[in-house]
């Protein structure tokens, strides 16, 4: 018996899927943008209102999305053009950057040029091109470096980096100190390979290991799947980094691997000959592709030439019988008219297809949608039209077709597109192909709804909820569907966050104790003394709602869901630095931050405080300090002394002062009297 197995984590991975998605959209804006600008052309009376209205921008892929020629074809119908530099491109016009993600110079570029970025970089790439521009180390990259991931890496680096693809190369880096990064479609053996090249160099090195853990997942389900079949099919796009490394990997474990980019490769003969085939597809295969290869997999047989007396009678009793009320029957077009299709049934009565049990677009005619000798499903409506025909519905037939869709999507979970048409008292109608459901209010959206009119003609995802087949209602929930998509997310987030990981969030709300920052859908808590190396009293006093900020991983409890951030840590600790800040003698200026009876304290900068000692305020004798000083003055005074070890600092303001002339106020008392310098905790 032939089996067929699909591996594990085959096809669109999450960045390439969301690089689609973001490029599709893109499209239909534009395509919207262009019909408004043609409809104000039409308006405009003057020739310079038409000239403006009329300005309208194009879309462009810098390169091919993926490395799959279906897609990419698919785009390009849509209206997307690759271009390989932004030369070709100009001011008004769009550019989607890929999932392999650009260096920074073409950002730069496109900014001066005035072109509008579509950035869909892979988030797993644009992590790495944040960790190579944040480091100054001599960064080396493992991978191809003719493939566009990797050059773009490149381009976010410092300084030149080093590319290696072998133990080879790795073995005669001459640098020290590195930074290393990997191509993240890369199969892990390879990194070991550099690693191990670099230990036996006795090289100083970091590793983060940046392969993307769907690569990895994908790669293992391959290697298992090919220890264990006769044949292997890898799917995918013959310029694709990722599916040639699956390939390789099949072919260690299973010789008799072939690599497949459509149907048309199949190899039918070998097939034929198997029984246990698997199926492995790239990261940018699309999963029509993959489901169009198993179906013609699913075909392969061999003919039969022989047809005995047992089918003879079978061909003969259903010639003679008349289908039932109800019954989904297949036939031939025999005949099409203005009104009806005549359909060949292989019994002794016709089926008769009126126009008006056929779903036809607008402006479209029996005669576009049907031509003689097409095979066609219809369901029986009655045996006998009046005429001695057999009245045939297409309609009825899509209809059962669509709740039975339904009801397989209510038992498996899975979700359904449908599109809202009209709002009804506590919610609105929403249609799937031919049956109409109903949405709530309160499933519309996973946030407050209070006018369901702004719905109207939107085309959405839904999880159905609960069907009453016999009185033909269905109930829909779009809510369900973002909130599992968001749960998908957040496991996704926790499973490739990491402690010390730098990310960016947007600062949500405050607390007493610090501010929730949203880090990708996950909601972390930035303690108020994780904010600022200084003392704070609120989170307010440095951040704003909705700010953007970069924020670096300091804990993370999934069983708790929490995630604790820090975002001082983006700068050193002051006192770690102060040599390269601060000498004996130098004149700062500062604010005074608190008062005591033996001085003030002045901050540097934040969690830098200096003592200036009562004796130092001024040229005269000083009582009361509140008389000279408050605080949040801002004052310049001259350091005399720091103290690493015991983290102190002594300051004079009276230093920077003119000492007084002749008959003013005698002079305060010289320093080996004063009390001795304290820090502000003491």
């Amino acid at each position: 018996m032939k089996t067929i197995v699909r591996a594990e984590n085959a096809g669109f991975c999450f960045g390439v899927k969301q690089a689609i998605e973001k490029a599709e959209l893109a499209a239909e804006e534009t395509v919207s943008a262009a019909k408004k600008a043609e409809l104000d052309t039409e308006k405009a009376v003057s020739a310079v209102e038409r000239a403006k209205a009329g300005k309208q921008g194009r879309i462009f892929s810098m390169g091919p999305l993926i490395h799959n020629e279906r897609v990419t074809g698919e785009l390009e119908a849509k209206g997307i053009q690759i271009i390989r530099s932004l030369d070709e491109a100009s001011a008004e016009d769009r550019v989607i950057i890929r999932s392999h993600g650009e260096g920074k110079h073409l950002y730069e570029l496109a900014r001066q040029k005035g072109i509008e970025l579509v950035d869909a970089t892979c988030p797993f790439v644009a992590r790495i091109h944040k960790l190579v521009h944040d480091t100054h180390k001599q960064v080396v990259i493992v991978g191809d470096r003719n493939h566009p991931e990797v050059m773009g890496i490149f381009g976010w680096c410092q300084k030149p980096a080093i590319i290696v693809s072998s133990y080879e190369e790795a073995a005669i880096v001459e640098e020290d100190d590195l930074f290393v990064v990997t191509q993240t479609t890369i199969r892990e053996e390879l990194l070991h390979e550099v690693v191990k090249a670099f230990e036996d160099n006795g090289k100083k090195f970091i590793v983060n290991n940046t392969i993307c853990n769907a690569t990895s997942k994908r790669q293992r389900s391959c290697e298992e799947l090919a220890k264990i079949s006769d044949l292997m099919v890898v799917i995918g796009g013959r310029n694709s980094s990722n599916t040639k490394k699956l390939f390789e990997i099949s072919k260690k474990y299973c010789p008799n691997t072939f690599f497949v980019e459509n149907i048309e490769d199949l190899p039918l003969k070998q097939l034929q000959k198997c029984n246990r085939i698997g199926i492995a597809a790239g990261a940018s295969t699309p999963e029509c592709t993959i489901k169009e290869v198993i179906a013609s997999m699913s075909d392969v047989a061999l003919e039969k030439n022989e047809l005995n007396m047992n089918d003879l009678m079978d061909e003969i009793e259903k010639s003679l019988r008349l289908p039932r009320g109800g019954e989904i029957v297949t036939g031939k077009v025999h005949q099409v008219t203005d009104k009806e299709v005549i359909v060949n049934l292989g019994c002794k009565k016709d089926g008769i297809l009126p126009a008006s049990e056929v779903s036809l677009e607008e402006g479209q005619t029996l005669m576009d949608a049907f031509k003689v000798d097409d095979e066609i499903q219809a369901k029986v409506i009655k045996t006998d039209d009046g005429d001695g025909g057999i009245l045939l519905s297409k309609k009825k037939l899509e209809i059962s077709a669509n709740w039975e869709e339904i009801v397989k999507a209510l038992e498996d979970k899975t979700v359904l597109e449908v599109k809202v048409t009209r709002t009804v008292n506590g919610g609105v109608i929403a249609e799937y192909k031919e049956v109409s459901g109903f949405i709530p209010l309160s499933q519309l959206s996973d946030h407050y709804v209070e006018n369901a009119e702004e719905f109207v003609g939107q085309t959405m995802e839904v999880r159905v909820s609960r069907v009453d087949q016999r009185r033909n209602r269905a109930v829909f929930s779009h809510k369900l569907f973002l909130n599992e998509e968001r749960d998908k997310l957040v496991a996704e987030i926790w499973e490739n966050l990491n402690v010390d990981d730098v990310v960016e969030g947007t600062v949500m709300r405050f607390t007493d104790y610090g501010a929730f920052v949203d880090i990708g859908g996950i909601d972390g808590l930035l303690h108020i003394s994780e904010i600022s190396w200084g003392k704070l009293k609120h989170p307010q006093e440095v951040l704003k709602i909705g700010q953007k900020i970069n924020v670096k991983v300091l804990a993370m409890n999934a069983e708790k869901g929490k995630i604790s951030l820090g975002l001082k840590q983006n700068q050193p600790e002051p006192w770690s630095v102060i040599d390269s800040n601060y000498e004996v003698g130098q004149v700062i200026e500062g604010k005074v931050v608190q008062i005591k009876e033996y001085g003030a304290f002045v901050e540097l900068e934040p969690g830098l405080d200096g003592l200036v000692h009562i004796s130092e305020v001024a040229h005269k004798r000083v009582g009361n300090i509140n008389d000279e000083l408050s605080v949040g003055q801002i004052v310049s005074a001259k350091i005399l002394e720091i103290d690493k070890e015991r983290k102190r600092i002594s300051l004079s303001i009276r230093e920077t002062i003119d000492p007084p002339t002749e008959g003013e106020e005698e002079a305060a008392p010289a320093r080996e009297d004063a009390e001795p310098a304290v820090s502000e905790e003491e």
